[in-house]
């Protein structure tokens, strides 16, 4: 298998934000029926799911359930 470089990691999560960014404008469109309300959610909603994010990765990194030991080094 073959190892992923960095700048193919950090390309899928801005990839990813905007894919979820998006479908959070989207969503927001149909229920408000409103461009500015929705662009002014996914405005904000860029912001706090990435700051959300990372809090939930920082905690996730002390529990240990599901890791293997490594082996190994790269």
């Amino acid at each position: 298998m073959a190892i992923e470089q960095r700048w193919r990691s950090l390309t899928k999560a801005a990839s990813w934000r905007i894919t979820g960014t998006l479908d959070t404008m989207i969503v927001s469109w149909i229920i408000t029926r409103q461009v500015k309300v929705a662009i002014s959610i996914g405005c904000v909603e860029v912001f706090t799911k990435m700051i959300l994010y990372y809090f939930h990765e920082r905690a996730w990194n002390k529990i240990n359930a599901g890791r293997a030991k490594e082996d190994y080094q790269i």
